[in-house]
């Protein structure tokens, strides 16, 4: 998905924190495989992120060098801060008039290197990217992009990063909307309120990507143009390759059903085209029977 060249993307929230020397990152592909059956795109860290993710990452500036889409085409940290700004908008508009939420805005979308200090803990490039909902922000290693494609068989493209993004500003606003903490029991399978989080999240993302070229910088320069179907097709590879069956496939050489936590394949692609064809008030995963979802 492009930029249009001439948006002001300056006003994305997103920032960079740096890492301090002696972190241990540890874990490998077996590790990132590991987390990623589990926490990948998910909300409940609290099993791995502890103290022991090594030294804290600092802070760093804001992505000050990131200023218009045609940074956001070239650069993947600009692309990130782009996208926020995109989906800012979006919720802004969205969530009140379809949903009903009085929106608020996450505390941000940090980009880090190797490991992170959050409000949810300690953790590191293996956790893969995630929402914590004690501090409201958004937390990703961009080197994820590169697993996703290596590891999990994904496409790859602009609108594949992007649809990450995109989900788990869904998660904030399930945050805003009091879902996630309504959802969290513990329980895991095809129909656990764990599935439905995510897929609902897939649907949130879905929602934003038909939506993204009419998103609009603060002069009414729209940020991105309307998606081709196959840069839509590369956002659909990245959530198949995200299914908790091809995870599982892939990790374990079997699946697994009632430990689902984030949706089949063929789930996660649906939802997010049932948000893309019919807009974030059609994502109702709660209210879909076992057989629907």
């Amino acid at each position: 998905m492009t930029f249009n060249p001439n948006s002001d993307i300056s006003g994305g929230k997103a920032s960079r924190r740096g890492r301090t020397t002696g972190i241990a990152v540890g874990g490998g592909l077996g590790a990132v495989a590991l987390v990623v059956i589990s926490q990948l795109l998910g909300v409940d860290l609290t099993g791995f992120l502890g103290g022991g993710a090594g030294g804290e990452a600092a802070p760093d500036s804001a992505l000050e060098q990131c200023l218009t889409g045609q940074d956001a085409n070239e650069r993947i940290d600009c692309r990130m801060q782009g996208a926020s700004a995109s989906l800012e908008d979006y919720w802004v508009d969205a969530a009140p008039n379809e949903l009903g939420l009085q929106y608020r805005t996450p505390q941000d979308l940090i980009l880090f290197d190797q490991s992170v200090s959050t409000a949810c803990g300690g953790a590191t490039s293996a956790t893969g990217p995630f929402y914590c909902p004690p501090d409201e922000a958004i937390y990703l290693d961009v080197t994820f992009f590169d697993q996703l494609e290596s590891r999990f068989g994904a496409e790859g493209g602009p609108l594949a990063e992007m649809y990450v993004v995109a989900h788990e500003w869904g998660h904030h606003v399930q945050q805003v909307a009091g879902t996630l903490e309504a959802s969290r029991d513990g329980q895991t399978g095809p129909t656990s309120n764990a599935v439905r989080v995510e897929l609902q999240a897939d649907c949130f993302a879905g929602a934003w990507v038909a939506n993204a070229s009419e998103t609009r910088d603060d002069q009414g320069v729209p940020f991105l143009v309307t998606p081709t179907a196959e840069e839509v097709g590369q956002a659909l590879s990245a959530a198949a390759a995200v299914g908790d069956d091809r995870i599982q496939e892939s990790t374990q050489g079997q699946v697994t059903p009632h430990t689902f936590t984030h949706g089949t394949s063929e789930q996660r692609q649906k939802w997010f085209t049932v948000g893309y064809e019919q807009g974030a008030a059609a994502c109702d995963t709660f209210g879909a029977s076992g057989g629907e979802l």
